[in-house]
């Protein structure tokens, strides 16, 4: 016998999932986090899985985490002192940006703050040019006294970042050489081991990020460790990687940059594998949590990936109001609506709904925690889609008179009904989701009518077959277990590594040997990494990647390239195999291509993926059928109905495949509860998701 835990924490509830590879059952469990050490609420939700269960700790085999962790300490500027150490002459490169207004018209704009303050960012006598070659050595004496100055202002952690560090890091390497000789309790990050690529603001902003959050995320993810030691759990931990990958605890340490959208990677990943026998080519993952909600698109049975994101956006969906971040992450847009977020009037008295949120302390109204102002919780329970007596499996009291109290003082200030107060919290969370898929989705080039909505989160069910109408989206899919799926989706991702270098090389010249070199040096580096987590790497699965653009343009697009080697006699032929892989990529976003202008390749990249020994997952019902999955009936509020309908209540455990369902319903389970609107209708699949079909 073996089993496999998942950890996904977010920003109001930690969930935990055990998944029984002898019996094919998977144990659930949610609990509030706790955010002054995360670490604890999960110690207390697995010691309760373990009790009530029989589970013998030492045959875990596998443990698998995610967190929001360090993304919330970019946003919420809780990273550690950070100083900078970069090039003579360019300390303002975090600053000074790439002098683009991401509101042309807005004369107050306000440019997100660099992670380290001008004063922490020192400057350093060395010099590399863009080809690699060295014009000014490393001055030593020098970079040790700036690094003296910023150890005596408190600083714990330190970003180098030096001009053309990509196309030679022996300066970056010798200065951590010389920092850790002298100062080895410092925390240091080189862009050359963050971000090896061109464009150097890019490549500062993450390294700083990196630095920023590296304390946090080396005492954190030791403490994690330590603590499933403690419980005398043997299985060695895995983290999810914003590329939806799992990496193993020394790697994130090193680089914990690449754990900044961790779990909402898992969300995607969890979409993927639930919907990819019920929806069709397209999917649209919908995952609403306590604070947040995520969507992300999945294509072909695989979410779409990005190779650059901004953290800590200004404007939530704005482009160029955070802080670009050159890493492999999931394609998806992040919004503050969440079962947490908070309704009020704004300045001209219009309702609005987030992106500020209760989290889980106070948290909602309805939790009795201290919380007094109205979120979509509160509302969703004043509208009859939640059961208070089940909310969470009953592991939170929930108060009804204190939501109603506080969705209430808002009814009073707007001088409207209570519940068309309630609905409209309810209606515009709705609107704000949809509006973020809208966005999300054409810019892909595609047409969300043409997708499946698959809803994940212990509120995504609850609301979405209302963002699916707005979208004119015809089917819901709702897999088991929703409320905790991240936390499953954990457990079936695969490990990863990317690897990065700038080669800046044309087709129509360059060697292609040259070109193969280059690729199989980083793919001995994946290896590398990919040992270390214990794999067999004749599992492994390589990906050869470019950025590539037409002579002359100021963008690169990242594409995928046939297979090397690259090598061979034929040297014509492998350059028009290349040509034609990235021309081919280049008319499906952009329909044509300028005719007889040379590619260039800017940089290459290489993603491995290799099986994790237990991801092979595959839960079994567990439901009962037999006619007995009515648990009663309650009134919940529908505007086609124009106000409150006798609704009946699902028990979906005792729901079994071929099961019909007709609305208005609500499905309730543990942690979660699907709201199926007059019109729609479900069934239960054979996989045990419910597929609901919209009018």
């Amino acid at each position: 016998m073996s089993y496999s835990l998942g950890i996904d924490i977010g920003g109001t509830f930690t969930d935990i999932v055990i998944y029984d590879g002898a019996r094919g059952r998977q144990l659930n469990r949610k609990v509030l986090t706790t955010h002054d050490d995360p670490a604890r609420a999960v110690a207390a939700g697995v010691e309760a899985l373990l009790a009530r269960h029989r589970l013998p700790a030492a045959e875990f085999t596998r443990v698998v985490h995610a967190t929001t962790l360090f993304t919330n300490a970019l946003i919420e500027r809780r990273g550690a002192l950070t100083g900078l150490l970069t090039t003579a002459g360019f300390a303002d490169t975090l600053e000074i940006g790439r002098e683009r207004k991401f509101e042309l018209y807005d004369l107050n704009i306000a440019k997100p703050e660099p992670l380290v303050p001008r004063h922490r960012r020192l400057e350093v006598d060395e010099r590399v040019r863009a080809d690699g070659r060295v014009r000014q050595a490393l001055d030593g004496a020098q970079l040790l006294a700036c690094v003296e100055r910023l150890v005596a202002a408190g600083v714990g952690s330190i970003a180098v970042v030096f001009l053309h560090a990509y196309a030679n890091p022996r300066h970056e390497a010798e200065a951590l050489r010389l920092i850790a000789e002298r100062y080895p309790e410092l925390y240091t990050s080189a862009s050359h081991e963050v971000a090896p690529e061109i464009r150097e603001f890019e490549r500062a902003s993450t390294t700083v990020a990196n630095a920023y959050i590296k304390p946090l995320a080396h005492q954190y993810l030791g403490r994690m460790a330590r603590q499933l030691a403690e419980r005398r759990i043997p299985a060695p931990l895995l983290l999810m990687l914003s590329s939806g990958g799992l990496t193993h605890v020394a790697e994130a340490q090193r680089t914990p940059v690449q754990m900044l959208e961790s779990g909402p990677a898992a969300g995607a990943i969890a979409a993927a594998f639930f919907g990819r026998e019920d929806s069709g080519s397209e999917l649209l993952a919908f995952d609403m949590g306590g604070t947040t909600a995520k969507l992300s698109l999945v294509v072909g049975g695989e979410p779409l990936t990005a190779y650059s994101f901004e953290a800590a956006r200004q404007k939530r969906f704005i482009e160029g109001s955070g802080l670009p971040m050159r890493i492999s992450t999931i394609e998806l847009i992040e919004i503050g609506a969440g079962g947490g977020s908070i309704a009020q009037l704004d300045e001209i008295g219009l309702l609005k709904v987030g992106p500020r949120s209760a989290g889980s302390l106070p948290g909602p109204a309805c939790y009795g925690l201290g919380g007094t102002e109205p979120t979509v919780t509160d509302a969703d329970l004043l509208l009859g889609y939640l059961n208070p007596d089940y909310f969470a499996v009953g592991t939170i009291a929930i108060d009804v008179a204190a939501a109603r109290a506080a969705v209430a003082r808002l009814a009073d200030t707007v001088k409207l009904p209570l519940i068309d107060v309630a609905w409209g919290i309810h209606d515009i969370v709705n609107e704000s989701m949809a509006s973020a898929a809208r966005v999300h989705v054409a810019e892909r080039g595609r047409d969300p009518r043409d997708a499946a909505l698959l809803c994940t989160g212990g509120a995504g069910p609850v609301h979405a077959c209302h963002v699916a109408r707005k979208l004119g989206v015809r089917e819901v899919i709702c897999p088991p277990s929703a409320g905790v799926a991240s936390a499953l989706g954990l457990l079936v991702a695969p490990a990863r590594v990317d690897r990065v270098a700038t080669v800046g090389i044309r087709l129509d010249r360059g060697d292609p040997a040259a070109l193969e070199s280059a690729f199989r040096a980083l793919e001995d580096e994946a290896r590398a990494v990919m040992a270390d987590t214990g794999l067999k790497l004749e599992t492994a699965r390589f990906q050869r990647l470019a950025d590539g653009r037409f002579l002359g343009q100021g963008f690169d697009l990242v594409v995928a390239l046939p297979d090397g080697p690259y090598d061979g006699r034929d040297t014509g032929a492998t350059r028009r195999a290349l040509t034609a892989a990235f021309e081919s990529a280049y008319r499906e976003k952009f329909s044509l291509t300028p005719p007889d202008v040379p590619v260039e390749f800017i940089n290459i990249r290489v993603a491995v993926r290799a099986p994790v020994a237990g991801a092979d997952v595959a839960v079994q019902s567990d439901a009962r059928g037999g006619g007995g999955a009515v648990k009663g009936t309650r009134r919940a509020y529908f505007p086609e109905r124009r106000g409150f309908e006798e609704t009946t209540v699902y028990d979906r455990a005792r729901l079994a495949p071929g099961d019909e369902i007709a609305g208005p319903a609500v499905v309730e389970e543990d942690g979660s509860t699907l709201v199926i609107g007059p019109g729609g209708t479900a069934k239960v699949a054979a996989t045990g998701n419910l597929i609901v079909t919209l009018p």
